[in-house]
């Protein structure tokens, strides 16, 4: 299944498949999200999905979605 995701703040948005890493969505569309450990615990790749935070690198697409919205706030402490 696919979903439409948009990045914001620059309004990007693409297609992408159920259970694709969101960091590897971005990574396709030319975004770059920071990364540290790669498995969730630094919290450099930390984003906005409906205003949870959320790690990049360890969190997909969900399923029963038909849109996801992904704030890419900038975080001061990085």
């Amino acid at each position: 299944m696919m979903v439409s995701v948009q990045f914001l703040p620059d309004n990007i948005t693409t297609q992408a498949e159920v259970g694709e890493l969101i960091l590897d969505v971005a990574e396709r569309c030319g975004i770059t999200i920071s990364t540290g450990c790669m498995m969730g615990s630094c919290h450099a790749c930390e984003v906005e999905i409906d205003d949870d935070p959320i790690c990049a690198c360890i969190t997909a697409v969900p399923n029963g979605r038909s849109h996801l919205t992904i704030n890419l706030y900038s975080d001061p402490t990085w």
